[in-house]
């Protein structure tokens, strides 16, 4: 396996990730590091399960497309918006604390 397979593996699993946490209405940047997506998606995971845990329904609670949810069941099973020019650090940390205020 050479280099230009290992960057093409990283890029498509990139991807991959991306489109995962659009799909629930998450903002990336092309600056994003692939670690930090990494870490953003599993924030986000550990976010949702933390949600239906406490019998939250993540269908309503999820935005539709750039808007926000606009009944959710309490607004604490709302996931944060990444503020645009926000570090992905920063924003990891905003939704530890969402998830953790909820608990």
């Amino acid at each position: 396996m050479g280099l230009d397979d290992v960057e093409a593996g990283v890029r498509r699993v990139r991807d991959e990730v991306v489109a995962r946490l659009e799909a629930v209405g998450v903002a990336t940047t092309p600056e994003d590091s692939p670690d930090g997506l990494a870490r953003l998606l599993e924030a986000v995971e550990d976010f949702e399960r933390s949600v239906e845990w406490r019998g939250g329904d993540r269908m309503v609670d999820e935005p539709v497309g750039t808007r926000a949810p606009e009944q959710p069941d309490d607004p604490s099973f709302v996931l944060p918006r990444r503020v645009p020019g926000e570090p992905i650090e920063s924003f990891i940390d905003r939704i530890a604390d969402a998830r953790d205020r909820g608990r």
